[in-house]
Parts: C-alpha cells; structure tokens; sequence
C-alpha cells in the first residue's frame, strides 16, 4: 500500500512571493523525490498585492488561519519573510484549533514573530529554516532541498548542528527578536540556546539590538547565545571598530549571558534548520 503524500500548504504573512516561485519549487520536489513528493499548495494569497505586503493584513491572517486549521494539511511553509508577519499574528493565534498545533511551521526571518508567538502558545512545530522563496536565490536549490528534507523526512542532516544536540534551542533574526520583547508573542525561553542571525544592518545598529536583547530579564535566564552569519552589514562611517561576533561577545560578557560560539544560520542558501523546543 502506498503511503499517503505529505501535504504542505504555503502562504505568506509578510511580503509577496515571486510568481514563478511555486512552479520551481514544486519542480525540484518531483526531481528529489519522485513518487514520494510531497504535495505543496500554494495559497492564491502568496500572490496577493497591498503596498508592501502581500494582500491586506485581513486577508495575510485569514490566508494563514485557512491553511493551519486544514486538517488536510501536515505542514505550513512560509513563501517568505520580508515584513509584516508581526502585524496579524496575535490576531491569527486565538483562531487556531487542535488541527493547528499538530502541524510543522517552517520559516525565518520576519517569520520569527509568528514562530515566537506560536512557540509561546504551547505550539511544538515552530522551526526555524528555509522559506520558498530561496528557489530566486544563486545555489537556493539546496537550501529548498534542506527544507523539504525536513518536512518530508525528518532527516538529521538539516539540522544546524549544534541544535542537533542541544536540549531546547531557538533561532531568530536579531532585529527581529530585539522587536518582539516586551510585546505578547515573547516567549519564555529559559535555559534555551539562543542562535541569531542578522543581514543588511550597520554594525551600530546590530550593537544595539544585542544591547536591547542582552538587557531583557527575561532573556538573561537563556542558556546562552550562539551567533550565526552576519551578512551584508554596510559600511559604517567612521568604522564601527568591532565585527559581529566581537560585540556578540562583549553584550554577553557584559550581560552574564554565556557565549557559546557560531551557529550554522544566516539569510543565505547555507542557513539549517532550527526546531524551537528542539528537536
């Protein structure tokens, strides 16, 4: 008897997906898997159009609520992050049912308001890893690949490695976790491993977003913190005088936080899987 076809629904809380997206990734999933691939579904949202976002935030929430309440569906994988996620997820989590929990939630980036949210609310699938709309980047066919060979297979070799091993772990972009503490969707990550990651910020900016992060109480009972690519900082003027991991180190040194060292994520094809909780 053949084994039913995982069913992974996508959709986009954050910024509109590119149009081709969904043929190449559901072309390499036939390649990789053949018989096995697994079922990917698109929503008609990921296309949708309001200014910045992809459709307005009613529509970007009610796209997410169809999708994750779906008993049919076996996992939810964001087209993209962007911005804009922050902006519907309190509103989405008091409308997911028991269908809702069961399901893996896959994505990065902006995406880390929704996994932080879901995490908080006792969710066990919120992970961090690659989003659809890698297939536009040069060499995104492994980070896709490493996706689906998580949601397919559970396969190990996806994971960053040290969460691989770690008892509770989390990832977030660090602009992204310095803007969620203090609201609703802040988790309680006692005794976890804390991985960020950062692209596109000066180094005074990334500076003080571990300032902000490293001085939250709450934060402070993390295991430790783990630093992963900081890509495509810009020019600072004058010369900040430290690179990512030297003030990683000295908000950690200053905080009482233990640095533990580097972490296998970042925004670029090369970025792991993190599942929140562990995995």
């Amino acid at each position: 008897m053949n084994q039913a076809r995982l069913r992974i629904g996508v959709v986009a809380p954050a910024s509109r997906m590119s149009p081709d997206t969904a043929d190449k990734v559901i072309a390499l999933a036939s390649r990789l898997y053949g018989e096995r691939a697994p079922e990917i579904v698109f929503h008609p949202q990921c296309l949708a159009t309001s200014g910045h976002f992809a459709g307005d935030d009613a529509t970007r929430a009610a796209a997410l609520v169809e999708v994750a309440n779906d008993p049919a569906v076996d996992a939810v994988w964001f087209a993209r992050g962007g911005y804009g996620s922050n902006r519907i997820a309190e509103a989405v989590l008091p409308r997911l049912n028991e269908a809702a929990r069961a399901k893996t939630y896959l994505g990065y980036s902006d995406i880390g308001f929704l996994l932080a949210g879901l995490y908080g609310a006792g969710f066990t699938g919120a992970t961090h890893g690659p989003v659809a709309q890698e297939i536009q980047r040069e060499g995104g066919e492994a980070a896709i690949a490493r996706a689906l060979a998580w949601l397919v297979d559970r396969d190990p070799a996806a994971l960053e490695p040290h969460a691989a091993t770690t008892p509770k772990t989390v990832a977030f972009n660090i602009t992204v976790l310095s803007q969620l503490l203090g609201t609703p969707l802040q988790p309680d990550l006692t005794d976890h491993v804390l991985m960020l990651e950062e692209v596109s910020e000066a180094m005074y900016r990334i500076d003080r977003s571990l300032f902000h992060i490293t001085s939250n109480p709450a934060i402070r009972r993390v295991a430790g913190i783990r630093l992963g690519r900081c890509s495509a900082i810009p020019d600072n003027e004058p010369d900040f005088g430290m690179d990512a991991e030297a003030v990683a180190r000295f908000w950690c040194e200053r905080s009482g936080i233990e640095w533990l060292g580097r972490a296998d994520i970042g925004h670029d094809v090369g970025n792991r899987v993190v599942v929140f909780g562990g995995g």
